[in-house]
Formats: C-alpha cells, structure tokens, sequence
C-alpha cells in the first residue's frame, strides 16, 4: 500500500510523463517477479557512451524463464565504437550499424520490464545508461527497485567471516561470484548471457540468504 507521499509523486510523474506508453513502468509489479538485465555500450563513460546491446530475462519465483527474454542490437548514434569495447563484447560496426534506433530500443525494453524490480551485476552502470536515453523520452529514469548482485555476495561473503575478519576485501569479479555459487558459467560479455548469469545468481544468493 502506497503512502499518501508516494501516490501524490506516482500521479505527478505520471502527469509530466513525456511519453504515455512507458505508464506501465508504475503499474502495480506482479508478485515475486524481477527481471535482470544487462548493457554492452560503445565505452565506459557514462556521460558520452552509447548503448549498443540489451539483454533482459524474466525470473518468476524461482526460475529463470529463459524462454521469455529480449535481445536488442541498437544503433549508435554519435559515438564510434572504441577497439578495447569492441574486444569485450565483440560487436563490429557492421553488426550495430543493424540495430534499431535507442527511442525503440527503450520502448521494447520497457514493455518487457513493466513495473518490475531489476537484477543485474554492477547494475548501476547499466541503469545510468538506459536512463541517459530515457531522459529525452520521459523526463525521468527507471522508477523500478533495484537489486545488485554484487553486493548480494558481498553480504553473503561477509556472513561466512569472523567478526573481526567481516568488512575486508573481497573478491566480486562476475567470473568468480559464478564459480565460487557453482552456477553453469556463460560466455562472458555477451548481453543476455550476462543477464542470465546474474538471474541465477540472484537466485541462489536469495536462498542463501534465507538458510
């Protein structure tokens, strides 16, 4: 149940919404469903990079619903694609030079996300991202709650120290966080292969959480 804050600012974004389709992102969320995402993009800077790649998976309860995913290819706009991105994630500009214009690209995204809260590893990269081409369509960012794996294991780790070991350094590289949860590994930097890593993960961490 929403507060009388929380619905009074709900009805003001929704009434300064730019854009009426992306409405569904403040429906109500169904019940115990997340979907985790990721981004490849032409770089690392968060403030001239673009987005070139999103994957996105569904998790009901305890599945990840593979079935029910969404890959985008998106076109840049203004920026060339760096050699060391393209290293990573293995992108040429031939390939997104297919992709689809980023308005579009939100616009699926958004439909297939919903209300629902997100998933992903190192998470906020990703939503700064997708914010930064959300602004131009709605005059807001994703409203979605948000839930980083990473810092999930960090709170798992840190459960299995000593009180006086608790708070030191930890290992949070994606390869290792999937190892050390004995989680099937993915080839690594490809958008949905990310995100579903990070669905699995976000699973098993939860049940860990609970024992």
């Amino acid at each position: 149940m929403l507060s009388p804050w929380a619905r009074l600012k709900r009805a003001w974004l929704l009434y300064h919404l730019g854009d009426p389709r992306f409405r569904l992102m403040w429906d109500t969320p169904p019940p115990n469903e997340y979907i985790a995402l990721d981004c490849e993009t032409t770089g690392l800077n968060v403030h001239k990079d673009e987005i070139v790649a999103v994957g996105a998976v569904r998790i009901v309860g305890n599945r990840v619903m593979t079935s029910e995913r969404l890959e985008l290819l998106v076109r840049p706009e203004r920026r060339k694609l760096s050699h060391q991105s393209v290293r990573i994630h293995r992108l040429r500009e031939a390939d997104v030079a297919q992709g689809m214009e980023i308005g579009e690209a939100m616009y699926r995204l958004m439909t297939f996300i919903g209300s629902r809260p997100l998933v992903g590893y190192y998470l906020e990269f990703d939503v700064a991202m997708i914010n930064r081409a959300l602004f131009p369509l709605l005059g807001v960012g994703l409203p979605q709650p948000k839930h980083e794996v990473s810092s999930m294991y960090y709170d798992y780790k840190n459960r299995q120290r000593s009180a006086h070991e608790r708070g030191g350094y930890i290992d949070l590289r994606f390869a290792t966080l999937i190892n050390d949860l004995k989680l099937p590994s993915r080839e690594a930097h490809d958008a949905l292969n990310d995100a579903v890593m990070a669905a699995l993960a976000f699973i098993k961490l939860r049940s860990l959480k609970s024992l």
